[in-house]
């Protein structure tokens, strides 16, 4: 009697069996994907719902009672005139002491007269899918409720939004200032920690020996990726906004009147944030050139540091500037940290350089966000959308240099 199996009969049975294990494998992953599409669809309708739709409006002021012609096509001296005779003189002057009236532009005077002298209200706001389906009922609950006031759809998001920067008015509000906030702290955290990570990655994998320090190292940074963001916030405010204040705020320059609470602080601690990830991709992307190619390099007489620089950095540069990709799409949601670091809700003027006061897209989200008013939340969703539009951008202008690079190199 033959004890020993049919080793064809295990073997298929093996077979079969890894199939049905493949089949049910490949079935969860299509419906994990299938499952995080449909999330992301909801999650962008739901936006896109807030950001467009009908609005009652209605006018402190008519601007027919100002000028018999409209107000974009006056001049500067008649928006002028129109603001000095409307306003108090308390005002006035107000308005005059943040920036002269005469420094401004003809659109930067139409908005003052309509946010101060017209001071158009949204008195109801109807979202886009109560907009589409029930028209009638709106027009009907319009006349019955606000006869006055005058019904338009409107899209948050539009050119003007984009332009104007922070008011208290959610009808004339906008997020130019916060864009330009948003880039000049991205820009300050690829110039930090890009070189620095490189350059740790670089370390650890082609000089650093299999020590217990060099262990120690290694086991922080992998530690370090999942640190909570706040964490960081707390860090730079330590670190860049009290301890190197007089740097970070430009006093050494005479402007010290921020306090240390600046853009440079801002980009420092993202720069902080995003490093420990750049350095773990970068790590990885050097980890994958082939040792043969380090070889060959030796081979024909090369140094170290010249097959690192010639051979090993150009072939590890795409999986490189994928993990910064990574980073920087971190870096440009994060809002706990820069809260921290001095960013505020409502600045309405650009800033002029890395020593200025600073706010950001997630910082105006937020704040939007927590106003009981609808109009905000309106603004708000239109807000997301642009910061959404920014990040892909820019992670799709990453990836075309990128490509571009695979392609020289190859």
């Amino acid at each position: 009697m033959n004890l020993n199996p049919n080793p064809v009969f295990i073997i298929s049975k093996n077979l079969r069996t890894r199939h049905r294990n493949s089949k049910i494998w490949r079935s969860i992953f299509f419906l994990s994907t299938a499952l995080a599409i449909l999330v992301l669809i909801v999650l962008i309708l739901s936006i896109v719902n807030q950001a467009f739709g009908f609005v009652l409006i209605k006018n402190t002021v008519e601007p027919g009672e100002l000028s018999s012609i409209p107000l974009e096509q006056l001049t500067k001296p008649a928006l002028i005139k129109i603001l000095k005779s409307n306003l108090t003189s308390n005002r006035y002057k107000t308005i005059d002491r943040e920036l002269p009236f005469t420094a401004r532009n003809q659109e930067e005077l139409v908005d003052l007269v309509t946010s101060e002298i017209v001071e158009p209200t949204v008195v109801e706001s109807y979202h886009l899918d109560v907009s589409i389906f029930d028209k009638e009922k709106i027009l009907a609950e319009a006349a019955q409720k606000h006869p006055d006031a005058r019904l338009e759809f409107r899209a948050w998001i539009n050119s003007s939004f984009i332009n104007r920067s922070m008011s208290s008015t959610p009808e004339l509000a906008g997020v130019r200032t916060a864009i330009f906030g948003s880039l000049w702290i991205i820009l300050i955290t690829i110039a930090v920690a890009f070189p620095i990570g490189v350059g740790a990655a670089i370390y650890l994998e082609e000089y650093a020996g299999h020590n217990r320090i060099n262990r120690i190292i290694q086991t922080n940074i992998d530690n370090l990726a999942g640190v909570p963001s706040i964490i960081y916030g707390i860090l730079g405010l330590a670190i860049f906004v009290r301890g190197l204040g007089f740097f970070t705020s430009g006093a050494f320059l005479g402007n010290g009147e921020t306090g240390g609470r600046t853009i440079l602080s801002a980009g420092f601690t993202m720069g902080l944030l995003t490093l420990p990830i750049l350095i773990i991709n970068a790590q990885e992307a050097i980890r994958a050139v082939p040792n043969s190619l380090r070889q060959a390099s030796y081979g024909i007489g090369a140094t170290k540091w010249q097959t690192i620089w010639h051979h090993v950095l150009p072939s590890a540069l795409p999986g490189i500037l994928t993990g910064t990709i990574l980073a920087v799409s971190r870096a440009i949601g994060e809002t706990a940290p820069l809260i921290l670091v001095g960013a505020s809700s409502f600045i309405n003027k650009d800033p002029s350089g890395v020593f200025s006061r600073f706010t950001a897209l997630p910082i105006q989200i937020y704040n939007w966000t927590t106003r009981p008013q609808a109009e905000f939340r309106n603004i708000a969703a239109a807000a997301i959308l642009v910061l959404l539009i920014l990040l892909l951008s820019l992670n799709a202008f990453a990836i075309i240099m990128r490509n571009r690079f695979v392609r020289r190199i190859s």
